[in-house]
């Protein structure tokens, strides 16, 4: 815990620390789920009564809060359980990663790589290459939630520092920087095509492509990776002091025989990729797009299934090398051990599914979406100050709807349009949503990977509750959010283009 110089608790960790008691205090995970789909059956059912309708954007006919006491509702609420939860986005997700991922950890190649790698980067360096690698990661999409935030626990453990430190550094890369890249990625793609979409409807010459945020995102890397790590060494991890655990992960000296299997799973891994090379530039690819390009394409699309044979090639080469697999049985079996640390996960998974279902399906969270912007529309604000304000609403907005592509469609018509009529251009507006909508991510309880986070927190700390986890991403999202606020005015009083040719205004 950091203190100040008189020995007592530093003001920011007797803030963080009342947080974390605070939100200790909640139920366990799996109960609290099933709190909030109850609180939101009741109060669905509540605001139905007084009939409140709102319009959302793109669509003509009024929308209303539906009650999930109502016949249709309670019909929803039985017909739906089973898709709801096998339905759930990340539940596929995680499982098909942790297979692969699975699979390696249990024959020891990730704890080989880590100890051939990372753990012998210069210390001063590592915090950085964590929430650097965490940040690129969204090039493997929600693949990179699973992988990144747990293998940067075990860096931190195996050098002498607190995991949890480790794992916050990482997670606050993957998920508060989400939306930066050095590369055009999907979320540009997808976006984009949004934003072009809603303002060609006023002008059918303006076109948002996935290149108009490249240089600002490109810029955004480095300066989050630096914010990242001073976050991590200044304030999370003082707080947290010296790990006392009794969790036995320690890495021993890699054996001739380990390094060897560390050496054939690259080669192995390097001939995958090289394979995946040859394939995109064959002509008619089935992994690009018509026009032959990568963004979108099946390639992205398919980014999870490509990392699970990955790592399927990159674990059985190791397994075979160090003999830890000596025949098809085995591959099954590790797998199958896998899967069993992953049983409170599925557990959790049931009731987070359920509520966020009632919750979409009620409207509730659409109304608040579409109140809160009709809210800042209607204050009239005017110059950079509604940028700054739209900044702030959108992360607050994010806390309720997790999906940026959805949330992005949801206000998009209203403040790409609002913001045409000031001369801004969409692409500049798509920049703003795009630090926003990232910052909350590691701090909104509708982020379904909260769950697994806390989950990885549990292995080293078995109290960690969902107060601990906010409290050690809070400062993240806090210091991520104002270090891009200010990056944004750098480009706008500067006059930096944010992509190729793309200013403030029109």
């Amino acid at each position: 815990m950091a203190t100040e110089e008189n020995g007592s608790p530093s003001r920011i960790s007797r803030i963080l620390n009342g947080i974390e008691r605070i939100g200790n205090r909640l139920p366990d995970p799996f109960m609290l789920f099933v709190y909030l789909a109850l609180i939101v059956i009741v109060l669905s059912s509540i605001i139905a009564l007084f009939n409140i309708s709102f319009y959302q954007p793109g669509v003509e006919e009024k929308v209303f809060i539906q009650s999930l006491l109502s016949k249709d509702g309670i019909q929803f609420m039985i017909t739906s359980m089973i898709d709801n939860f096998v339905g759930f986005k990340p539940l596929g997700i995680v499982l098909t990663m942790m297979l692969g991922v699975g699979l390696a950890d249990k024959v020891g190649l990730l704890e080989t790589a880590i100890k051939c790698t990372i753990v012998k980067a210069p210390p001063s360096l590592i915090t950085y290459a964590v929430v650097l690698t965490g940040i690129l990661g969204n090039l493997a999409s929600d693949a990179a939630f699973v992988i990144i935030p747990p293998l940067s626990a075990m860096v931190f453990y195996n050098i002498g520092r607190h995991p949890l430190a480790g794992l916050a550094a990482g997670f606050a890369g993957v998920g508060s920087g989400y939306t930066a890249n050095f590369m055009v990625s999907g979320a540009d793609a997808l976006l984009s095509g949004i934003s072009t979409e809603v303002v060609q409807t006023i002008d059918e010459n303006v076109v948002v492509t996935p290149v108009d945020n490249w240089y600002f995102m490109i810029a955004s890397v480095v300066v989050l990776s630096v914010i990242g790590a001073l976050v991590t060494e200044k304030i999370v991890e003082p707080r947290l002091g010296k790990y006392t655990g009794d969790v036995k992960k320690e890495f021993t000296k890699v054996q001739p025989r380990e390094w060897k299997g560390f050496i054939n799973a690259v080669i192995a891994g390097l001939i995958y990729i090289a394979f995946l090379i040859s394939i995109i530039f064959l002509p008619n690819s089935p992994l690009t797009n018509e026009d032959g390009g990568m963004v979108p394409s099946p390639f992205l699309t398919g980014i999870v299934p490509i990392l699970f044979f990955l790592f399927i090639i990159v674990g059985v080469t190791y397994g075979i090398t160090v003999k830890k697999i000596t025949d098809t049985r085995s591959i099954g079996k590790y797998m199958g051990e896998a899967m069993r640390d992953m049983a409170g996960f599925i557990v959790l998974i049931f009731s987070a599914s359920q509520f966020i279902s009632y919750f979409e399906w009620s409207n509730i969270g659409s109304w608040i979406a579409v109140s809160g912007a009709n809210f800042l529309q209607s204050v009239g604000l005017t110059g950079i100050t509604v940028i700054i304000g739209f900044v702030l609403l959108t992360a607050i907005l994010n806390l309720f709807i997790f999906s940026g592509s959805a949330q992005w469609a949801l206000e998009a018509p209203i403040f790409i349009k609002m913001f045409y009529f000031l001369d801004y251009h969409p692409a500049f507006v798509q920049v703003a949503y795009r630090i926003a909508d990232s910052s909350t991510n590691v701090i909104t309880p509708m982020n379904p990977y909260i769950i697994i986070i806390l989950s990885f927190m549990k292995d080293y700390d078995k109290k960690a509750g969902i107060g601990t986890l906010i409290a050690l991403m809070l400062p993240y999202s806090i210091f991520f959010l104002g270090s891009w606020i200010i990056l944004l005015l750098l480009f706008i009083f500067l006059e930096i283009p944010f992509g190729p040719g793309i200013g403030v205004y029109l």
